[in-house]
């Protein structure tokens, strides 16, 4: 659980030094360059330093054991944060659509072909970025490293399509092709399209584990193909698993011989769920109901 937090927090620190030095450079290139596509992706780029500082103060909650007050742990801490930074970006999505609109009704000018550049090389950044959180967060099964990741994920495509906005806009005025000018302005739209993508599915993830969704089909036929493979269990009369945040908690009722005895139904049930929780280390809890068995 140590090593957990302990990597979690190197991501979201990482994650914060590396945001606030991009975004400092997108807004202020941003504003300097004239170029709405960089300091829309510069705003992305400052919600993304709000969404690590959340990671890093609740990534310690939802490492804490099951108390009495929250028997099944504190795992859903982090679905929450997820959905938060789900939020923000929404919201910022929507600024940045407001701020490309108004563009079109205002004089337009191609940026400084620097912006061109500062947005290849956060596009550069953030793939190294996502990659590395990514596969923290995947072998943490951490929806909170995961929702840092989604968010590099996001600015991966932004920057590029700002740099290529700039580098349309920038053609446009060299060659005096007119609507090439708006380039830039499109990209800020485009940009925030795909930070409304993430968005959504950061959103719909977060929902889908709060009201305690049953996890995917493909996990739920293997945990069903365990449990039949037991051949003292006549029939699975229900079986449920759900997301608390990085772990899984499942509740199964079989159907055994009625002429077992309490003892013979205890190991049963204990032998299924050390295989359970040995092939799959993400499960926390496994809740075993028996059921007598009587042909349907």
């Amino acid at each position: 659980m140590e090593f957990r937090e302990s990597a979690a927090k190197r991501v979201a620190w990482i994650s914060i030094w590396s945001n606030i030095i991009l975004t400092l450079g997108k807004l202020f290139i941003g504003l300097w360059a004239a170029s709405d596509a960089l300091f829309a992706d510069g705003i992305h780029s400052a919600a993304d330093v709000f969404a690590s500082v959340i990671v890093l103060l609740v990534i310690r909650v939802s490492n804490k054991p099951a108390d009495l007050e929250h028997p099944y742990g504190h795992g859903k801490a982090e679905v929450i944060v997820s959905g938060i930074i789900g939020i923000l970006l929404f919201l910022v999505s929507l600024y940045i659509v407001y701020e490309g609109i108004a563009g079109f009704f205002h004089p337009v000018e191609a940026p400084s072909f620097i912006a061109f550049w500062v947005g290849l090389f956060s596009y550069v950044a953030k793939e190294c970025l996502f990659r590395y959180s990514m596969s923290v967060g995947k072998r943490m099964n951490s929806k909170a490293i995961e929702a840092i990741a989604y968010d590099h994920k996001a600015d991966i495509v932004a920057s590029l399509a700002a740099a290529i906005g700039v580098l349309v806009s920038y053609l446009g005025d060299k060659f005096g092709i007119g609507f090439l000018l708006y380039g830039d302005k499109i990209a800020s739209i485009f940009v925030a399209y795909l930070i409304f993508k993430i968005a959504k599915e950061m959103l719909t993830e977060s929902f889908d584990i709060l009201i305690e969704r049953n996890v995917s089909q493909e996990l739920m036929d293997q945990f069903r193909d365990i449990v039949t493979a037991f051949p003292d269990v006549r029939r699975i009369d229900r079986i449920r698993a759900r997301e608390h945040g990085h772990y899984i908690i499942m509740d199964i009722r079989i159907s055994i011989d009625q002429d077992k005895t309490i003892k013979q139904g205890h190991d049963l049930s204990r032998d299924i769920k050390h295989t359970l929780m040995e092939k799959f280390d993400h499960i926390e809890e496994v809740l075993i109901h028996l059921n007598p068995y009587f042909p349907e």
